[in-house]
């Protein structure tokens, strides 16, 4: 196959906010394997946070909103049930939701092997139509911010109608300080096998920022050896304490508090992740 450098230079164009890229991302086959390794690696905090911190915010969460044994809980995104395992072990309900089929499988497994009765749906939270059922809801480690305003205001209908009179939702999202400390990613790589494809490939990275926004781009642009071109997108929208407030309320919330992380540590103007505890009303 020959490669057509004129689709590439485009592609080098900063696109409209929130423009797909390959539809199949992380539920594709090869992605997904690598995305549960790097869930699982309690090394680093590429995919999930580390296990001592996981356990921080599920100890915080059930003493800030006083969850009692047999609460249930929706946990969406979950992953392979990192935080979904340490709820249930305190004797809470927990239903776990996440897209990628790789990723429910392993939760399924686990919790199956240590005796966890854990509800796990293979499903994207856009659709979700619970209604009525859950004390609490969790959208951790930024799961908010990849979404367009469309798809929020979606997510934050279901999540409302999903929460029990008076239940709360718990998530936190980034700040554009965050975005001020790592930048933008600008360059290429060649590998033999990566994380974006199982063969050689080239990897053009591109970081486009739309600042009165507060939106940012993270693209990468994968070249395999046949020619083949797969654009990947990871789109992502600060928000500063006054503007997550806004859109909450907006979609039925009242913010009881903000905090700089899921663990309790007080506000700072200054701070990269904003936690948020909200009520439906």
């Amino acid at each position: 196959m020959k490669l057509d450098l004129e689709i590439i230079r485009n592609l080098q164009e900063e696109p409209e906010p929130f423009t797909p890229g390959e539809p199949l991302f992380w539920d594709d086959p090869h992605i997904s394997a690598q995305m549960l390794k790097a869930h699982l690696n309690p090394e680093n905090d590429l995919a999930s946070r580390r296990p001592e911190t996981v356990q921080k915010i599920v100890d915080w969460l059930i003493a800030s909103l006083g969850l009692q044994v047999g609460a249930s809980i929706l946990d969406l995104g979950c992953g392979p049930g990192l935080y979904s395992v340490q709820l249930a072990e305190k004797g809470l309900r927990v239903t776990g939701v996440d897209y990628s089929r790789r990723s429910i499988d392993y939760a399924v497994e686990y919790a199956r092997q240590h005796n966890l009765d854990i509800q796990y749906r293979y499903q994207n939270y856009l659709t979700l139509e619970d209604e009525n059922l859950y004390d609490a809801a969790l959208l951790i480690y930024g799961d908010f911010c990849p979404l367009s305003p469309e798809q929020r205001s979606k997510l934050l209908g279901n999540v409302r109608r999903a929460l029990k009179p008076g239940g709360h939702f718990v998530l936190d999202a980034t700040t554009p300080a965050h975005r001020k400390k790592y930048g933008n990613r600008n360059g290429w790589y060649a590998v033999e096998s990566g994380f974006w494809k199982p063969g050689p490939h080239l990897v053009l990275e591109a970081g486009f920022d739309y600042p009165e926004e507060s939106i940012w781009l993270d693209q990468y642009t994968v070249i395999e050896e046949d020619g083949k071109v797969s654009v990947y997108r990871n789109w992502f929208q600060d928000f500063t304490r006054e503007t997550i407030t806004r859109e909450l309320e907006t979609g039925g919330f009242t913010v009881e508090k903000v905090w700089s992380d899921l663990t309790g540590t007080s506000y700072s103007d200054d701070t990269e992740w904003i936690g948020i505890v909200a009520q439906r009303l």
